[in-house]
């Protein structure tokens, strides 16, 4: 299918979702007439009022995707003094494959790069092109691949896939948008809901074809290996962009810290994991291809271009980076235009790495020292509490409830991981050791001295009652006071907390409330309002309002807080809730709720499961 035949398809299969819509008004205007023959005006109102409202969607849907613009993405943008190789090489490359250049290249934080164009009238119109380069990239590939990436995007529009690309987009956010403000128990919904699959399986089997034609570009203007590597490379890129915000970034970021130089980690972990990534690349399982794929797997792409003649292109193995200016400058400048640090404490990586693990640590000992708390009925618990437990000979008692189908003894001996970990809490109090930067691994505890601080074998110590007070002579011996170590946070919070599931429509405690399921506890929201707006109100209340605000303005319930939980329903969902102090808390699903996600009432469900377990 050429990109003509796209275009029409798209169009024509754009039109015919609004004459699905316009039989489907006939119809519901000939059922109202019938049934006010039969019947009255206000039998046929009642019935008829929901399948308007739902047809009324398809006018907004269009109303809005008609309207919408399409806005750059936040970027930095690169003029020709910040990177002079990457315009001539950009420029190089449209003229190679028969388009014109973009009139601007941003640098953006993505694992990927794009070309698009702020087109008029539905796309009929060429506006504005501008070229979209990953920094990521930059740092990872070298020159040809980097080449062989760009030849690829730019190849879409020499190709013209890109005619009437407009439409299609406007077709998917009309009907996207359509099917979004329809019930899911509307009946016309059903009917909007199969021909939307209908769309979206003919434009992406489309899609999958421009990227195969998209792919010669890359062959003929960077070669074979380029090419393949390049595409070899982006999944393997892709994930370790991922892990590194995941496991480097993200932690200290959720302790109000923020790196001075986000891009230059990851340059410094691409350094130190080169041999973890290229393992990655070499051993990339084979992809699975559906239907509903927009580009066909990797290894049907890669034997693909095998069949494409490369061009005469000298390989050029220097990194990609070289096509800038100072790299290093364009990542912070990069990082101060796209990150808002708001009021975080912004820190060298050594320093954001020693308090983002120490803030870690101390959240995961704030649960130990809380169920302490609990358990000993203190209201200022901490390391003492703890080992007074050891020397009492009651640590197996209280640490039973961390280790499920563990005997008391066991419980007790198995807890010198968790004792470990309040060591090294102390630790780090105390002053005498910190956390430090590893590239290649996880942070490691040292002293002032640059040595591994390892108290394992006294944590082993401190979980007896025979041994418990020489683990704490060798402590002090080190400089360690126990009694330093206390709670930091008494009670949780769902201010950093994240969002697993939603159910609208729910009583608790006989009293109607919407229930957000956060991995930290249930965020409760008293009369929320209309029931037959429940999913929607819902949607509405968590993409507006970040979950650390809503925190604040709700009722939180922490799971810790739960000693047990007895399900007598799964379906409508009924359960009753032991807290600690002896107190219920009754959660009702009534069979008006609604979901936020269908996997929200699992979820919940499995919440309790672990809880109970």
């Amino acid at each position: 299918m050429t990109a003509t035949y796209r275009a029409l398809a798209s169009v024509v299969m754009l039109i015919g979702f609004y004459v699905v819509a316009l039989l489907q008004l006939a119809a519901v205007v000939a059922l109202g007439a019938w049934l006010i023959d039969v019947s009255n005006a206000v039998v046929a109102g009642k019935l008829l009022i929901p399948l308007l409202v739902a047809l009324g969607a398809v006018l907004v849907g269009l109303w809005r995707a008609v309207r919408t613009k399409n806005e750059p993405m936040p970027g930095l943008i690169l003029g020709e003094r910040e990177a002079p190789e990457l315009w001539a090489a950009v420029r190089d490359l449209a003229r190679a494959v028969g388009t014109r250049a973009p009139d601007e290249i941003r640098l953006v934080p993505e694992v990927n790069a794009a070309v698009s164009e702020q087109s008029r009238l539905l796309g009929l119109i060429g506006g504005r092109r501008i070229l979209y380069v990953g920094m990521p990239l930059l740092q990872a590939l070298r020159v040809d691949q980097l080449r062989s990436v760009l030849a690829h995007e730019l190849g879409h529009y020499s190709g013209r896939h890109t005619r009437l690309g407009g439409v299609a987009y406007r077709g998917r956010l009309a009907i996207g948008q359509t099917i979004e403000r329809i019930s899911s128990r509307n009946p016309v919904g059903w009917v909007f809901r199969g021909y939307a699959r209908l769309y979206l399986l003919v434009d992406n089997a489309a899609s999958r074809r421009q990227e195969l034609a998209a792919d010669r570009s890359s062959v003929l203007l960077a070669g074979h290996e380029a090419a393949t590597s390049a595409l070899r490379t982006l999944p393997p890129l892709a994930a370790a962009w991922a892990f590194y915000m995941r496991r480097y970034v993200e932690p200290g970021w959720s302790a109000g810290l923020a790196p001075d130089d986000l891009f230059g980690g990851f340059a410094q972990l691409l350094n130190a994991r080169r041999d973890e990534i290229a393992g990655l690349r070499e051993n990339a399982p084979d992809e699975e291809q559906s239907r509903w794929d927009t580009h066909p797997p990797i290894g049907i792409r890669i034997a693909a271009m095998r069949d494409v003649p490369a061009g005469d292109v000298p390989p050029d193995e220097r990194p990609a980076a070289v096509l800038l200016a100072d790299i290093a400058a364009a990542g912070r400048q990069l990082q101060g235009v796209v990150v808002d640090h708001g009021a975080r404490q912004v820190l060298p990586w050594a320093g954001f790495t020693a308090a983002a693990v120490a803030a870690g640590v101390q959240r995961e000992a704030d649960t130990v020292y809380r169920a302490a708390g609990r358990f000993a009925a203190t209201a200022e618990p901490g390391l003492a509490t703890v080992l007074d437990l050891v020397r009492a000979g009651r640590l197996g008692a209280f640490a039973e409830q961390f280790f499920a189908n563990a005997t008391r003894k066991e419980a007790a001996q198995r807890f010198a991981g968790p004792m470990e970990l309040l060591l090294n809490n102390a630790a780090v109090r105390s002053g005498r050791a910190h956390w430090e930067l590893s590239w290649s691994g996880p942070a490691r505890l040292v002293g002032a001295d640059g040595e591994p601080w390892d108290l394992a074998e006294i944590a082993k110590l401190a979980v007896s009652p025979e041994t418990v007070d020489e683990a704490v002579t060798r402590l002090r011996e080190r400089g360690v006071d126990p009694a330093g170590a206390t709670v930091v946070q008494s009670r949780v919070t769902g201010q950093d907390a994240d969002l697993v599931g939603g159910l609208a429509n729910m009583k608790v405690d006989g009293r109607e409330h919407d229930l957000l399921v956060l991995d930290r506890g249930l965020l409760l929201v008293p009369d929320p309002g209309r029931a037959s707006q429940g999913e929607k109100r819902l949607k509405a209340l968590v993409g507006s309002v970040p979950m650390a605000e809503l925190a604040t303005r709700y009722p939180f319930l922490p799971y810790e807080e739960i000693s047990s939980v007895e399900v007598q329903r799964e379906v409508p969902l009924k359960a009753t809730l032991t807290l600690h102090d002896g107190r219920t808390v009754v959660v009702q699903e009534l069979y008006s709720s609604e979901l936020l996600e269908k996997h929200s009432r699992d979820n919940l469900l499995a919440v309790f499961r672990r809880i109970t377990d």
